[in-house]
């Protein structure tokens, strides 16, 4: 790590505690702490982790020609795929079909990034865990806080090119798109909390993550939609669970509020046949709403499970690392 000036100043202060007798700076690696107490660490360490995230911001493009824009480059590069195989050859008729699949694209490449860089950057980081005391968690929070720059940066361009479109977004609806990345933000950390203590005692699982993420992309109503390729084909009890399996996707809710906002528009006219058909849900605005809610709800059991089992687990790092 290129970086480590905090860590190194916080284990000079423990020391000097240490040796004046003071052990109030003390961190105590137990699966006995409450979950109050571990969230009340991390606040401690707040400062250590902005310091973690601009850190590996600055590594990651280190000596690169094109440095930071680099993050703008891989998603633009996707976006040029999905939109000419889907758009062209696989035509499927959704006009301004970029802005339709960068809406929830944009917003699955940050959950998924930060899923597989946070499974992995425990074992990553191996010579700093076994030497430094400090809350590790911390360390996948991190990968998750640089992936959520990235996405800011990559915002902004979808911004530039909605505007030399001429797409407009739903303006009433803008306010999704905070409740839905506060969402995402959520499950991102509370998965890769989770995942990364797993890893460290079962290293197929950073490689497993990496097919499961594939799967679920294609799970999430993202090249495809929602409305036309699942609600209006639910017919039978068996389509029906399908319909209620997607809703139950975590990031279902959050991808269709996200089109919701930023692609603005539910019915429109088929560039093909010239006829009018449903893009998204003709819910009202409070539905999305509802179900943001609810999987955030859910989200937040979820990282208590999370940070439950890393403090079980983050006793034994050392040794297994």
């Amino acid at each position: 790590m290129a970086e480590t000036p905090p860590i190194e100043a916080g284990r000079s202060q423990k020391a000097s505690r240490s040796l004046t007798g003071d052990t109030s700076g003390v961190r105590v690696v137990a699966s006995s702490v409450t979950l109050r107490q571990r969230f009340q660490d991390l606040m401690r360490y707040r400062e250590l982790l902005g310091a973690l995230v601009r850190s590996e911001i600055k590594v990651k493009y280190k000596n690169s020609a094109l440095g930071i824009a680099w993050t703008m480059v891989a998603p633009a590069v996707q976006l040029a795929i999905f939109g000419v195989v889907f758009g062209i050859f696989l035509s499927n008729g959704i006009p301004d079909y970029l802005i339709y699949i960068a809406s929830g694209l944009l917003v699955w490449t940050f959950f998924s990034t930060s899923l597989i860089g946070g499974t992995g950057v425990i074992v990553g980081r191996a010579g700093i865990v076994k030497k430094v005391s400090f809350p590790r968690e911390i360390l996948s929070i991190a990968t998750v806080g640089s992936q959520a720059f990235y996405l800011m940066l990559q915002w902004s361009v979808l911004a530039l090119f909605m505007l030399l479109m001429r797409h407009a977004p739903d303006w009433t609806a803008l306010p999704l798109v905070v409740v839905g990345f506060a969402t995402t933000l959520l499950y991102a950390v509370a998965l890769a909390v989770l995942l990364s203590a797993v890893n460290v005692y079962f290293r197929d699982t950073q490689h497993l993550i990496e097919i499961f993420v594939q799967i679920w992309f294609w799970m999430t109503p993202i090249v495809y939609t929602y409305q036309h390729n699942i609600h209006d084909r639910a017919v039978g009890k068996w389509f029906s669970f399908v319909n209620w399996l997607y809703l139950c996707n975590p990031m279902t809710p959050v991808i269709l509020s996200f089109e919701r906002a930023i692609y603005g528009r539910v019915t429109v006219t088929n560039t093909l046949t010239h006829q009018p058909f449903d893009v998204l849900p003709r819910w009202p605005l409070l539905t999305f709403y509802e179900l943001l809610v609810a999987t955030f709800l859910v989200g937040l059991l979820l990282l208590a499970f999370a940070v439950r089992v890393f403090s079980r687990l983050e006793g034994n790092f050392a040794e297994e690392l």
